[in-house]
């Protein structure tokens, strides 16, 4: 049986046009758009009408960087992919891509299952994977190829985390290879790994334990000196690079360059690297420790530089890196040795306002807003104009946004399953009212209407930059 809905007199806002116009949702698909007030918006008709006026409508958000459930220095990321999935919906998030992780030993199939069977039943909005290659062998190689048949279109290598998730430059320039036949896209953490131990291991032995010395070992140089690795390796292998979290005037820097050059060199980088700083490592009491991320937060300065990129296009995609950790019984690991600290910091419902709140300093316009929150990473991965934009024939994602609404981002209100916000106190202008994702109100003037399962595993095309 059909189900309509149709949004009148909002603003519509994609990554290419702002206009007053009426949207039709049927049957978990955008149906019609047509100019508010025209005779084409008035021959609109459907079961259920909202009133969006002085409302924005925008695309759902498409966060192309989480980690649900992620298994990291002897716990897990907090936030399973119901609570995630639940608390992205809140933010104005409708897709995200996770990360599925190989171990070292064992194939990728074995990983991506795993991954599967957590997600499988349980996401309030739609999901897809990257797939975290641990180990590079031939037997690796070849399932890369199986994988981006089926819609596993990425692979995440490290050069940080050595023992964990690091690659050598051998296994990363191989992974490269296979991808600049088989068309995924190699994303890279582009950290030296092996010069970052060694910092860790003096600091130590100088007695330097707490949080802030996290930022300090691992160096702007140290980013930029792998960034400027990857994109030469890439170059080598005639292969497309996308370089996560990027924090570093310097590594920006080298992304510039190689596009500059003509390569298909692309970077991401996330609100923490944009609002919070070294300033916030370095807070008494432990309280460092809720920001200890890699890459780390930087001094104050570098947020020019990242915001320069976003505006430049050397920077496409502002993702969350959303892998939460309670402070209480996971941060506090630890203490009194900062490399013990769990990596990660809680974002996925924060992204979305506070990209709004940069349109609102001055940073981006709202339509660049759109672009580098659901546009860009719709169709770096695969996932456009399924995802990512209000248009004939896109999946229902859509988002009622009140611009004028103030709020406070606080852990007391926020959804997310973890004991602290990372933005604690700010004040933002700009919330979600109601989210749809294909068609379904799963966030409803504020209440939540949706439920775990209705989001769908949606395999993705290679990256469309590339085509």
């Amino acid at each position: 049986m059909s189900t309509r809905t149709l949004i009148r007199g909002g603003l519509v806002i994609t990554a290419s046009d702002e206009t007053h116009a009426d949207v039709l949702m049927e049957d978990g698909r955008i149906a019609a758009l047509a100019a508010s007030g025209t005779p084409a918006a008035e021959a609109l008709s459907a079961e259920r009408t909202v009133d969006a006026t002085g409302k924005y409508v925008i695309p759902g958000g498409v966060d192309a960087h989480t980690h649900m459930e992620l298994p990291f220095g002897g716990t897990f990321a907090s936030d399973t992919f119901e609570t995630g999935t639940r608390a992205a919906a809140w933010g104005g998030t409708t897709t995200i891509v996770d990360f599925a992780v190989q171990s070292v030993g064992h194939g990728l199939r074995e990983g991506l299952d795993a991954w599967h069977a957590k997600a499988e039943g349980n996401c309030a909005i739609d999901y897809a994977f990257h797939m975290i290659v641990s180990d590079v062998n031939e037997d690796t190689l070849k399932e890369m190829d199986l994988l981006v048949e089926e819609g596993v279109t990425s692979f995440k290598q490290f050069m940080a985390y050595p023992g964990v998730f690091y690659s050598d430059d051998g296994q990363i320039l191989r992974a490269m290879q296979r991808s600049a036949d088989n068309g995924g896209l190699i994303m890279m953490h582009a950290e030296n790994g092996i010069a970052i131990d060694v910092l860790v291991e003096q600091a130590l032995a100088r007695g330097e334990t707490d949080p802030r010395f996290h930022g300090e070992v691992r160096k702007a140089l140290l980013e930029a000196e792998a960034t400027h690795r990857a994109i030469r390796l890439a170059q080598v292998a005639g292969a497309p690079l996308y370089v996560v979290h990027v924090s570093a005037t310097e590594a920006v820097a080298e992304l510039a360059r190689a596009r500059d050059d003509g390569l298909p060199v692309f970077g991401e980088t996330c609100p923490q690297y944009l609002f919070l700083s070294t300033d916030n490592l370095a807070e008494p009491d432990f309280e460092g420790a809720k920001y200890v991320c890699s890459t780390p937060l930087r001094p104050k300065e570098h947020q020019a530089a990242l915001w320069r990129g976003l505006r430049t296009n050397d920077l496409q995609v502002v993702s969350t890196d959303h892998c939460p950790f309670c402070f209480s019984g996971q941060k506090e690991l630890g203490r009194g040795d900062f490399s013990k600290i769990p990596n990660g910091l809680p974002g996925v419902e924060n992204r979305m306002d506070l990209l709004h709140q940069a349109v609102l300093d001055g940073h981006i316009s709202r339509r660049r807003w759109i672009e580098i929150a659901c546009a860009t990473p719709a169709r770096m991965f695969g996932l456009y104009p399924k995802k990512g934009t209000i248009a004939p024939g896109a999946d229902a994602d859509v988002v009622l946004y009140d611009p004028a609404a103030e709020q406070v981002v606080s852990a007391d209100t926020h959804h997310m399953n973890v004991d602290y916000s990372a933005y604690e106190g700010k004040r933002v202008t700009g919330r979600v009212e109601t989210v749809f994702s294909r068609g379904v109100p799963v966030v409803t003037d504020r209440e939540y209407t949706g439920h775990a399962g209705h989001g769908v595993y949606t395999p993705r095309s290679t990256c469309q930059y590339l085509t």
